[in-house]
Formats: C-alpha cells, sequence, structure tokens
C-alpha cells in the first residue's frame, strides 16, 4: 500500500551505494507520510549519458523521484517530504538543487491490491496527515 516511488537518474555516479540512495528515499517517505515501516515500493532506474537530459547546470546526482500514492495527504505532508528527502539525500552528497520531486496523485479506487480496489480494503493508516 506504499505510495510506488521510481528514482531516476543518470548510470554510474552512485556506484554501489544504490541501496543506500534507495533507503534514504524510503525513510524521507515513512516520515513525511506516516506509514507503516515495513510498507516499501521503491525502485532505481539508472540511465546511460545519451539516454537522458537534464537542466543545465545540474549536477551528475541530478534525479527525479516520482512518488504515486493515493490522494488526499496535505499540503503540509507534501512539505515535510519535500524537505525530508533534501535532507536524506544530503548525506549521499547529493544537493537539494540536484532533486526533482514528482507526485501523482490517484483515487485509491484507482490502484488494486490483492485483486480488490485499495478503496475497499482497511490499509491500516491515515491518507490525510
Amino acid at each position: 500500500m506504499m505510495p510506488s516511488t521510481r528514482i531516476e537518474t543518470r548510470r554510474g555516479w552512485i556506484g554501489e551505494r544504490r541501496l543506500e540512495l534507495i533507503e534514504a528515499v524510503q525513510r524521507a517517505l515513512l516520515d513525511a507520510l506516516k506509514l507503516p515501516s515495513d510498507d516499501r515500493c521503491v525502485r532505481l532506474f539508472e540511465y546511460d549519458d545519451v539516454a537522458i537530459i537534464t537542466p543545465p547546470g545540474k549536477g551528475s546526482s541530478y534525479m527525479v523521484v516520482e512518488v504515486t500514492l493515493f490522494s488526499g495527504r496535505t499540503d503540509d505532508a507534501k512539505r515535510r517530504l519535500y524537505a525530508g528527502l533534501a535532507r536524506e539525500l544530503s548525506s549521499l552528497g547529493i544537493p537539494a538543487s540536484d532533486i526533482k520531486t514528482i507526485l501523482v496523485e490517484v483515487p485509491a479506487s484507482n490502484w488494486g491490491l490483492h485483486g480488490k480496489a485499495a478503496s475497499d480494503i482497511d490499509l491500516g493508516y491515515k491518507i490525510d496527515v
């Protein structure tokens, strides 16, 4: 039931720290959105230099963090997420200016889990945090 998170970045700069990057994003999600600790769905996609272009002035660690989540989070929760991502990723040497975050909100009825609409399941946590 965790938001579905996709990290996209240039290949090569993160090296063997892939799991550290994924876990940093996971911590920011848990803290900002008040999710259960065992709810996990974060994926990392790395692209060759010829398969990605980035805005001028961005570093090699430029990334897009796209989070697809149920509609209903407060603006404060979203702000906590943006700040939390910047804080967590700074430990990997990633400047806040190299992080672009996109939230894609969908109704729970448009999300299938265990063969059912998420709107028909007790998720075990609040959405409107």
